[in-house]
């Protein structure tokens, strides 16, 4: 049972998470401690951050799009691939053990970090594609499958692989990110519906703060570009680094 007062608490981090997930991804470290602090059991805790991910990420994506900022034709089956992987992800961690990806996911995160800070392709200009985007849809399935399994650093997965694959400039690139993280919420989503463990009132409240922080970082995100994607995804990166090893050790 959740104390009525946690509801506006946790749609006020839900603010917090939706505006910094449309720039640069991780708010499922802001949130997910924040669900678990509050009482919520780890798996409806992951179940319930989905739904109100899912909705946040859809105002995003929404906007991106309407500023033509995302191919959506292109990417379609990547999109469709990330789905079923992702489903495939979280039925999976409702089985077994994460534990050990919280010492492994760090160390991919800072290396990821690493990238975006020296990486000359860092900017809002398109480059040279090393993939198709065939090509790409194997890699953006990994990474369906990773949040749906865990999650953490997804969106800074996705948009970093899509500007070093595929070419992107960071804008562009953080954009379609949202088509695919929003896919991948929506299976897990569906699969933890299925198994029982949302707390809907709960997200649905949590959602409502998501859309708002939604739509005001995509804004905020196509305003000030690579400028400000940049160094919030190095932070971001850096500090879940830091979060999940304090976690793995504590």
């Amino acid at each position: 049972m959740i104390d009525p007062w946690l509801y506006p608490l946790l749609t006020a981090v839900a603010f917090v998470t939706g505006f910094v997930d449309a720039i640069a991804g991780g708010g499922g470290l802001i949130m997910m401690p924040a669900l678990l602090v509050s009482g919520v059991p780890p798996l409806f805790a992951l179940g319930t951050n989905k739904l109100q991910s899912m909705c946040g990420t859809f105002v995003a994506m929404r906007n991106y799009g309407a500023k033509g900022l995302i191919d959506w034709r292109p990417n379609l089956l990547t999109a469709a691939v990330v789905f079923v992987a992702a489903c495939l992800g979280a039925l999976l961690v409702q089985r077994v053990d994460t534990s050990i990806l919280a010492l492994v996911i760090p160390l991919l995160l800072l290396a990821n970090a690493v990238y975006i800070l020296v990486s000359p392709r860092m900017t809002d200009e398109d480059a040279r594609a090393r993939v198709s985007s065939r090509g790409y849809a194997g890699a953006g399935g990994l990474i369906g499958f990773y949040d749906g399994f865990f999650g953490p650093g997804t969106g800074s997965f996705f948009t970093s692989t899509l500007v070093a694959l595929r070419g992107y400039g960071l804008t562009k690139a953080t954009a379609l990110t949202k088509l695919l993280n929003w896919t991948s919420n929506v299976a897990s989503v569906l699969l933890f519906a299925i198994g029982g463990k949302i707390l809907w009132l709960l997200g649905l409240s949590m959602a409502v703060g998501a859309m708002a922080g939604g739509w005001l970082g995509s804004h905020t995100a196509m305003r000030y570009g690579a400028r400000l994607i940049r160094p919030l995804l190095v932070t971001a990166s850096v500090a879940m680094t830091g979060r999940l090893l304090w976690s793995y050790f504590a």
